[in-house]
């Protein structure tokens, strides 16, 4: 891997590194992102997660290309439920959201706000635009997809091969009651 990047939540005491460039970077408007995002930002401190359109942004990497460098005791676990299967890990020392996880998953979907807005990776595609009641707000300027393509799955699928069908765990310090 040529090149990675280090980023780090806004009091620096969560440091992070990822190898390589993303295999995907997209926006999600489902439901389930927009409903925890609106949970997470009632947290004090945290800035607006949502775009203007209420999109969540992350840049997807393989597990095996991200390393917690410091801090590991601070990230904190959120879902919607006891029984949601996607999580979003925050560092509690300052409420930064730093990456969503789904149940079984062997990526990350790290948020798009960590890295500064001049160095952030592009956004490719935006999924699930159908939960929306009324998308006349969102930009055209990628593809807006109703759900996820065979593209996006095929994606997913080329990263796991590619980490031999691998699934790394991240443990956390907790959850976080929001």
């Amino acid at each position: 891997m040529s090149n990675s990047t280090q980023l780090n939540c806004k009091c620096g005491q969560v440091k992070l590194e990822v190898q390589g460039e993303p295999f995907l970077v997209s926006e999600c408007l489902c439901t389930s992102c927009r409903a925890a995002a609106q949970r997470l930002q009632s947290l004090p401190g945290l800035t607006d997660m949502l775009t203007s359109y209420g999109a969540t942004g992350c840049a997807d990497f393989r597990k095996d290309r991200v390393c917690i460098l410091a801090g590991a005791d601070q990230l904190k676990d959120f879902r919607l439920s006891a029984e949601a299967g996607t999580r979003r890990v925050v560092a509690s020392c300052c409420n930064t959201p730093i990456f969503m996880e789904m149940k079984g998953g062997h990526w990350l979907s790290i948020y798009l706000d960590l890295w500064p807005e001049n160095e952030r990776p592009k956004v490719e595609l935006r999924t699930m635009v159908g939960d929306l009641d009324d998308a006349s707000a969102v930009p055209n300027d990628v593809p807006n997809l109703k759900t996820h393509s065979v593209k996006f799955y095929g994606k997913l699928l080329a990263a796991w091969v590619a980490m031999g069908f691998k699934t790394p765990k991240f443990e956390t310090g907790g959850t976080l009651d929001v």
